[in-house]
């Protein structure tokens, strides 16, 4: 046991106004647009490779006189400025014909002959397939959380199975709002990426809570005497140190995928990581001073409903 308690009530009043913090600004950046892959809206996206310099102006140039519709055109460029690549994406949109894609490209094989750009890659997904590729992802998502509403409800059934699982519920849907929000501020693009940290995130977060709640059944057997509250800030002092340097190395394991998403311009990459560190430090918090609070709440509610 650590030689001083945390007062866990105290530390949830000041870890709910960040996350509602965090929400609010969230919630404002929505109203400036959510970047949505074309998987999940549907559209076209072409990238060129190429080497030395090519002027956006003059791709874009290019580019327009076959692609009317609106798109936008994005570069990327490693640090070591070995890979350089232009992304033409159309979004939320009909997917665009073999045939302009073809045209577009010997135009631009053409105009830029020295600079030997080439075809890098070409997706085009349907608004139909777009659909219903969210739609199975919100499955999977939905029924990850049922099973672990079901996992700690059977396991912690000792200490109020219901309580716990719909507590550690509640820390699991804050982790994830907070990947998406930052998703949002950040102008970061919700692809499939971030279905994989959602899943992730939950498997993580739920570690983490069932280390505090394994601490919680251990010390009421130990420790009969306390109440709800002490209880908890005793399991949860004894078991801070073990989750913070997990959630610590498992950070810097994916600040290291943020660096070399930098260096090499792997935005790919970039969706995953950054939302995820996020997430996990999200998840450290909340398994401790969300899920925790909250349970104490709802014993100490039940236990006055019973006394009434």
């Amino acid at each position: 046991m650590a030689n001083k308690t945390i007062q866990t009530n105290k530390v949830f009043r000041v870890s709910l106004i960040v996350y509602i913090a965090i929400f609010v600004i969230g919630i404002i950046m929505c109203f400036f647009g959510i970047k949505l892959d074309i998987n999940f809206s549907g559209g076209t996206r072409i990238t060129y490779s190429y080497t030395g310099d090519v002027k956006e102006a003059d791709f874009d140039a290019t580019v327009k006189e076959f692609i009317q519709q609106d798109y936008k055109l994005t570069q990327n460029t490693s640090l070591a400025g070995d890979a350089k690549t232009y992304t033409i994406n159309l979004i939320g949109r009909k997917a665009l014909d073999a045939d302009v894609q073809e045209n577009v490209t010997k135009a631009l094989e053409e105009k830029f002959k020295d600079n030997k750009i080439e075809l890098y890659d070409s997706t085009s997904v349907s608004p139909t397939v777009a659909g219903t590729f969210f739609l199975k992802s919100m499955v999977a998502v939905i029924l990850t959380a049922v099973f672990v509403v079901i996992y700690v409800g059977f396991r912690f059934r000792k200490i109020g199975g219901i309580s716990a699982a719909l507590t550690a519920l509640c820390a699991l849907v804050f982790d994830v709002l907070v990947s998406f929000f930052v998703c949002v501020i950040f102008r970061l693009q919700i692809d499939s990426n971030y279905i994989a940290v959602v899943l992730t995130l939950l498997g993580y977060s739920l570690n983490d809570t069932i280390v505090v709640y394994d601490r919680v059944r251990e010390n009421n057997k130990l420790y009969p005497q306390l109440t709800v509250g002490e209880l908890m800030d005793r399991s949860i002092s004894g078991v801070i140190s073990r989750n913070i340097v997990t959630t610590v190395t498992t950070v810097l394991a994916v600040l290291t995928i943020i660096v070399v998403s930098e260096l090499y311009g792997l935005s790919s990459l970039r969706t995953f990581a950054i939302p995820m560190v996020f997430g996990l430090l999200s998840g450290c918090i909340s398994s401790m001073f969300v899920a925790g609070p909250l349970w104490v709440l709802w014993k100490n509610r039940k236990a006055k409903k019973e006394q009434k």
